[in-house]
């Protein structure tokens, strides 16, 4: 109705008409003025502190910066406080720019050239520069109003070293603000924001679509995260983190310019466990990572074991060393082992309980650990920290400064970083044997480097079973008995009945051995033959960061990514484990897999994309 309804009418179309609408005024141009006046009114006290805008205003919006509309989508109002970094163009690359000659046929343009408006990116520059660099997290929880979180990123953004502030998502399984509008306002405020995109609460096209929006928003530093088991609601996970990766790698070679950091922990004391830390890595490396940052630990053995597994395989990726300013109550709560995948040790947790009661309740203590880490990071070669625990711009000033103070001392603070567990499993003798001149040290208890654990013969009972049977029939490959097979479940597959009555039958030979779930897509042969569908989250690719001692974060049971290693260092084909497993196609559950594998249906390593099978080595 709204360009329809009439504003006027004549004498002759009747007086109580025209009543009804005397009071509806006729829409009137030149009404910014008023505009103006109520703008002023809402801002007057940001007034004095609103710093001009570096940009032109564009000539077709009234000498503003932004076209009509474009405010909101780029996170509301412009203002900046006095002293904070100038926010940059939003990311457009190669816009058509008119030249005109302001005179009557100004209109016309009389020539044209193409200019690029690329935003430049502090944390890609640092990293490709191989310049030392901070990352401060941002947590946007419930817990926290979202101007606090704003508030701190504003101060955050006044210290010159910070790179970017990382805005997280489902931090701990908890929901929060949401981490696009945090990360588009803290960039309006001067800091730099690296978005955490998990796989929690969307599907693979929801993720995209997720994706999509932070390209047209301009963020593109992204921190690509499996995502901890939300404590509300129904979780999703229909991908893991490195297709998450995968796919991210595919926007970007279709012009979205996304810088991709992932996660990694090596503060895993079960072997199978850290081990396969370490090949998820190098699969999120094969898949386009340009960044990894570690899980949460105080263990220098640890983070030199890290770099130098990356070292030794040529994998040249930077790390951002995680440096968590630990005080009393974070390490009463990780000393249990939350939130998942962080844990604090005993005799760490004794020594913050003793600082506590220090008068500044151990505030000194702990942002002196927190800098004798990042000097420690910096020594053994990490390509900067990423500091978490605190929004303080003023504790994150002290942590930095003082981190430069003791550069030279790294080897010596080393050795005082050593709050491992007791016992459990190192990769090296001698994690420092490349990375220091200082003489080697011993070996942490426990260590089985020379040594992994074999697995029991009853657990390989099935896999050497099924290999054996794979020999005996070979339909892997383009056999004649393969040709039968595929005509005959063609046959099948033609006639409904029949295809439900095989979907059956399979599900009867392979629920009790496997835990099948009827997806569709089968996988066995490619994970050592444990079925995915059997972990919660539904991982295809290796464990999660939220394992404890080999053990599942969401049910207590040992995590099938152990079993998986197990079975394959007994086969030697370790391997064959850094192969890419493919999300399954949704739309097949509840169907055969044997019909899926036989016609080509389904998703897996062989016939997924041309990159899917593809390995890092």
């Amino acid at each position: 109705m709204g360009g329809d309804l009439p504003v006027s009418l004549s004498r002759g179309a009747g007086g109580a008409r025209a009543a009804a609408h005397a009071r509806v005024r006729a829409p009137r141009r030149g009404r910014r003025g008023a505009l103006r006046r109520v703008r002023g009114a809402v801002h007057a006290r940001a007034r004095d502190h609103r710093r001009e805008d570096p940009r032109g205003g564009d000539r077709g919006s009234g000498g503003r910066a932004h076209p009509p509309g474009d405010q909101a989508r780029a996170g509301g109002s412009r203002l900046r406080e006095s002293g904070l970094r100038p926010d940059a163009p939003a990311a457009r690359r190669r816009l058509r720019e008119a030249r005109r000659d302001g005179r009557r046929n100004g209109h016309r343009a009389s020539r044209a050239r193409w200019v690029s408006t690329v935003r430049t990116n502090p944390l890609a520059t640092a990293v490709a520069e191989r310049r030392f660099c901070y990352v401060v997290e941002l947590v946007a929880s419930a817990l926290r109003r979202e101007w606090q979180v704003l508030e701190a990123a504003s101060r955050l953004a006044r210290v010159p070293q910070l790179v970017a502030g990382s805005i997280t998502s489902y931090a701990g399984g908890a929901l929060g603000q949401d981490p696009i509008r945090v990360g588009t306002a803290a960039r309006a405020r001067g800091l730099t924001p690296n978005v955490h995109v998990t796989c929690v609460s969307q599907d693979r096209e929801g993720i995209r679509k997720t994706l999509e929006d932070l390209h047209a928003l301009g963020l593109h530093n992204v921190f690509a995260l499996t995502g901890d088991w939300p404590r509300e609601g129904t979780p999703i996970f229909d991908i893991d983190s490195v297709e998450l990766v995968r796919m991210i790698a595919e926007l970007r070679r279709g012009g979205m310019p996304f810088h991709v950091a992932v996660a990694v922990s090596p503060f895993k004391y079960v072997e199978a466990d850290q081990l396969y830390q370490y090949l998820k890595l190098e699969k999120k490396i094969a898949a386009g990572a340009d960044l990894a940052i570690t899980q949460v630990g105080w263990d220098a053995v640890k983070f030199a074991e890290l770099r130098r597994y990356l070292d030794e395989r040529g994998l040249a990726v930077p790390i951002l060393g995680n440096v968590y300013v630990l005080g009393p109550r974070a390490a009463e709560r990780m000393a249990t082992g939350q939130p998942p995948g962080c844990w604090v040790s005993p005799e760490l947790l004794e020594a913050v309980r003793v600082e506590s009661r220090a008068p500044d309740k151990g505030l000194r203590a702990r942002l002196e650990r927190a800098a004798r880490t990042v000097a420690v990071l910096r020594g053994l070669g990490y390509a900067g920290a990423y500091i978490g625990g605190t929004h303080d711009a003023d504790q994150v000033q002290w942590v930095i400064r003082r981190a430069d103070a003791l550069a030279t001392q790294w080897e010596e603070l080393y050795g005082e970083l050593s709050f491992g567990r007791s016992g459990g499993f190192y990769l090296y003798e001698d994690p420092r044997r490349s990375a220091t001149r200082r003489a080697p040290r011993a070996a942490p208890p426990g260590d089985r480097a020379t040594a992994p654990a074999a697995p029991s013969s009853r657990s390989t009972l099935v896999p050497r079973a099924l290999d054996a049977l794979g020999r005996l029939f070979p339909v892997a490959r383009d056999t004649p008995l393969r040709r039968v097979l595929r005509r005959l479940f063609a046959w099948i597959d033609r006639r409904p009945p029949l295809a439900r009555a095989v979907e059956r039958l399979e599900l009867a030979v392979k629920q009790p051995v496997f835990g099948c779930q009827a997806c569709g897509n089968c996988v066995l042969s490619w994970m050592e033959y444990v079925c995915p569908q059997t972990c919660p989250k539904q991982m295809r690719n290796g464990p999660c960061g939220g394992t404890d001692m080999g053990r599942c974060e969401v049910l207590d049971q040992p995590c099938i990514w152990v079993a998986v290693h197990e079975r394959a260092t007994a086969a030697g084909r370790v391997d064959t484990l850094r192969t890419f497993v493919p999300a399954p196609d949704r739309s097949l559950r509840g169907t055969s897999s044997w019909i899926n594998y036989f016609l080509d249906r389904d998703r897996r390593p062989d016939r997924d994309d041309q990159d899917a099978g593809r390995q890092v080595r």
